[in-house]
């Protein structure tokens, strides 16, 4: 039950109301000049305690880097990479520009004025977008903990993404691309095509994941890149037991990259539990060091005229699956995709599609 306290003093009678918090504690709801305001005023904050919306605005005094540090960070039930991650958009977007300020005193115009600023500073709408999808997050939790009554992300005006069409690597294109690529990295590139197989899939194969009898390949684990600054284990790659959604996934492939990979695995003296495409220290191959010093060189080289990632290797696989017959679930489930939505996108992609689809056309009414 809120009550009131009379105090006087030297410039009078002043009524202070006062309630308890959700801990049981004493709390004052303001002085005021009369006993129904002050009961008034009590009573308000005792009412929010029992709804349940009452909120310790002293909490909010904390900074947003010591909240994120203490709160936020150590509660978030999540994989070693993806922390590694979270630090480092933390020190590279976030703290700079927030780190210092009371939780708060962060309004929806300074959450806009960051918008601002990383768009001045080049940041694609895209990832503007996703960080702020973690920011918003922050808040989000300091709301639950009743650290904030409001998540000022809640209303953000946020860059428009514009969706270009993008290219897939023809055969022909991809041909001339192997062609340029170091002998001792080609097969690996084969595998790319071969497999579609995300980068720390490739880096993380091992012969025990092929089954040479059964013609198929089982991908189990892979393997992510960290810096060692934000790594929990000071390791610079952290393998984990399974791939992307936490489900292995077996899949065939055909006899001809098969026998150059016992070729390969015979000649190097590869053993059943050591990496297929490993450093010559026996390392895992870094993705940006491969990009760099092996694949810009060859696809200048390739004559290609349009950007090329090593990742377009596992779209262009979709892509000739289906443009050459495949039905679309068995294409996901061989690339390890969630949702049918995310193969459906690999459809009509190669440039030769559409005249294919005329071709078919113009052979139906031929027939008549």
């Amino acid at each position: 039950m809120a009550w009131v306290l009379e105090r006087t003093g030297a410039d009078g009678t002043r009524y202070m109301g006062v309630y308890r918090d959700t801990d049981g504690r004493k709390r004052s709801a303001g002085s005021f000049t009369t006993r129904r305001d002050a009961q008034r005023a009590a009573n308000r904050e005792e009412q929010k305690v029992l709804a349940g919306t009452w909120h310790d605005s002293s909490h909010g005094e904390i900074t947003f880097r010591a909240y994120v540090e203490t709160e936020w960070l150590p509660n978030k039930h999540i994989e070693a990479s993806t922390r590694a991650a979270y630090i480092s958009y933390l020190n590279k977007h976030f703290y700079p520009y927030l780190g210092d300020r009371r939780l708060n005193r962060i309004s929806p115009s300074l959450v806009q004025d960051w918008v601002a600023h990383a768009r001045d500073q080049g940041l694609s709408p895209r990832s503007i977008r996703k960080y702020h999808v973690m920011l918003s997050s922050i808040f989000a939790r300091a709301v639950k903990d009743r650290v904030l009554v409001y998540n000022p992300c809640d209303h953000t005006e946020l860059p428009k993404v514009i969706t270009r069409k993008t290219r897939t690597l023809t055969p022909d294109e991809y041909t001339r691309l192997l062609a340029a690529i170091p002998d001792q990295h080609r097969l690996m590139v084969e595998t790319l095509i071969e497999a579609g197989l995300r980068w720390g899939e490739l880096v993380a194969l091992k012969p025990r994941h092929i089954d040479f009898l059964r013609r198929s390949l089982t991908i189990e684990e892979t393997i992510v890149e960290v810096s060692k600054r934000h790594s929990p284990t000071g390791q610079r790659y952290l393998v984990k037991p399974y791939p992307k959604d936490n489900e292995p996934r077996t899949f065939g492939v055909r006899q001809a990259w098969l026998d150059a990979i016992a070729a390969y695995i015979q000649a190097n003296g590869i053993g059943h539990d050591d990496l297929l495409f490993p450093t010559r220290a026996g390392t895992p191959i870094s993705r940006n060091t491969f990009r760099t010093r092996i694949w810009l060189p060859a696809v200048k080289a390739s004559g290609i005229d349009y950007p090329v990632r090593v990742h377009d290797l596992r779209h262009a696989h979709a892509s000739w699956l289906l443009a050459g017959g495949a039905d679309l679930k068995s294409v996901m489930e061989r690339m390890g995709h969630s949702q049918i939505q995310t193969t459906q996108k690999y459809l009509h992609t190669l440039p030769d599609t559409d005249q294919r689809n005329l071709d078919a056309l113009n052979r139906i009414q031929n027939r008549h």
